[in-house]
């Protein structure tokens, strides 16, 4: 029989749900997407439908399958790729969920993580799970749905309830219910779980009243986690990698050694560095993460994560009916030389790091008579590099020793627009390095799977499959870059009252 020349990766974001059919050196073959609803109950609060979630996912699965006019038996693994934090709690008999999904970007928490700030907790957050106390996190997400819903803690007790991130419900819904696990990287931003022992904490689940039997098994990111139901895609596949979308962009990108860097330009922004077995405790606002493992060694990467980041141009097509469509916004920013002095901070959910300002909410600032809407959509892109560029500086900080960062690796959607890109390496001061395959947080869940699965030999196997489609180099001189962040950090001031 041959062999299995495909591998899938199945990539759950936070707006859409997609699959891609990769071929073993890593070049893409077919892709599937669909969106799904976005759930605002109240103000600050984000929600999704667990069963949207699966239904849009597995159909963009088996329609990439057909478009590859391949099935089940030609895929040699499948490898999930997750939108982080998301918190789902489903019964372990029906497999029903508990309730709609709490999304990552959603604050309703923010008042107990001050409460566990109040009562001294950030130490030991720190200290066990590179994390600070913030309402982005699982854990207290997981706190609410169990003090909010009659019974439900209880019922977590006796076993009757599953909690996971995206990861693990679609793990479990893959393998009809067999398998309740997640990975390291993805339990690693859960605030319950200790990155240095790679092991849930006992002290930490006590802080959140969180019993121990509603947690999934963690393994290693690449790893033989099951096999899919046969009948979903005509025979079972290994199901051989999974990670957090950025852990696993990390992967993709091949940043597998310290110092090695990629942002990835999504609805947030989101970039991590690779610390090796080091983990780094930054003074900057940055937080420490375990990065994707294929084994059991425990490996590192410093992250920052920007809340709005694509979510700004979504904003401007849905909220000021600016733009069509996204596609847009590059020819309308174009259409002025430059912002016209506007200042745009988009923080619609308050700020990320290295700010960490939950109270901050957006400002648009430096409006002149001749301000424009082309002003307004380059100051909206601009602001994408400016928050970047401001996590980068934070993690140049925490580094000083280990000498700096000397490319920025990046993927995601919004990183093929060339003003974008070459704004951000204007304001770095170094080369921005945009690969081939932008669909790294995809590959890195497909290569981990193929790793797990015997497809590669090892990492090196990997690294030689990476190719540059364009390197964007600075421009702009020092002085003037540094004109621009100082501008940018006192817009910032201006967005808490």
């Amino acid at each position: 029989m041959a062999h299995p020349r495909f591998l899938l990766a199945l990539d759950q974001g936070t707006s859409s749900s997609r699959s891609i059919v990769f071929d073993l050196q890593g070049g893409i073959v077919a892709m599937a997407q669909r969106e799904f609803r976005q759930i605002f109950p109240q103000p600050g609060w984000v929600e999704h439908d667990p069963r949207e979630i699966w239904a849009s996912q597995l159909a963009t699965a088996q329609e990439a399958l057909a478009k590859a006019q391949i099935g089940g038996t030609d895929v040699a693994a499948l490898g999930i790729t997750n939108q982080r934090e998301t918190t789902l709690v489903w019964n372990r008999v029906s497999g029903e969920p508990l309730c709609n999904a709490i999304v990552w970007q959603d604050r309703r928490t923010e008042p107990a993580c001050a409460a566990l700030r109040e009562d001294g907790y950030e130490a030991l957050v720190r200290q066990r799970t590179g994390l600070v106390i913030d309402a982005y996190f699982s854990g207290t997400k997981l706190k609410w749905i169990l003090d909010t819903y009659p019974g439900a803690r209880a019922a977590a007790r006796r076993g009757e309830l599953a909690f996971g991130t995206v990861d693990a419900w679609l793990t479990w819904q893959l393998t009809g219910g067999a398998v309740h696990a997640t990975d390291v990287s993805n339990a690693s931003r859960t605030l319950l779980f200790d990155i240095h022992r790679n092991q849930w904490d006992a002290d930490l689940l006590a802080m959140l009243d969180i019993p121990h039997e509603v947690l999934p098994a963690v393994h290693a990111s690449s790893h033989l986690y099951g096999h899919t139901r046969a009948d979903l895609f005509g025979a079972p596949i290994v199901i051989g990698g999974i990670a957090g979308d950025q852990q696993s962009a990390l992967f993709g990108q091949a940043c597998f050694g310290a110092g090695l860097a990629k942002n990835t330009y999504g609805t947030g922004c989101f970039m991590l560095m690779h610390t090796g077995e080091q983990c780094l405790t930054s003074s900057n606002g940055l937080i420490a993460t375990s990065a994707a493992q294929v084994d059991a060694t425990p490996e590192f990467a410093l992250e920052g994560s920007v809340f709005i980041g694509g979510a700004v141009v979504q904003w401007l097509r849905d909220g000021l009916h600016a733009i069509k469509g996204s596609g847009a916004v590059q020819d309308l920013a174009e259409s002025v030389p430059d912002s016209g002095g506007v200042m745009f901070v988009p923080a619609f959910t308050g700020l990320g790091a290295p700010y960490w300002k939950p109270d901050a909410r957006g400002a648009i600032l430096g409006l002149s008579r001749g301000t424009s809407l082309a002003h307004i959509a380059r100051a909206a892109l601009e602001s994408i590099a400016f928050q970047s560029a401001a996590l980068l500086q934070a993690m140049s900080r925490d580094l000083s020793d280990s000498g700096a960062v000397t490319e920025l690796r990046v993927d995601g959607g919004a990183c093929v627009n060339d003003l974008l890109m070459q704004f951000q390496a204007d304001l770095l001061g170094i080369p921005v390095v945009r690969p081939k395959v932008i669909e790294t947080t995809a590959l890195g869940a497909a290569y981990l799977a193929g790793l797990s699965s015997g497809v590669y030999a090892g990492l090196a196997d990997l690294a030689a499959h990476g190719q540059a489609e364009r390197v964007f180099h600075p421009t702009l001189s020092r002085n003037r870059a540094e004109e621009l962040m100082q501008r940018w950090e006192h817009a910032v001031a201006q967005t808490t009252l």
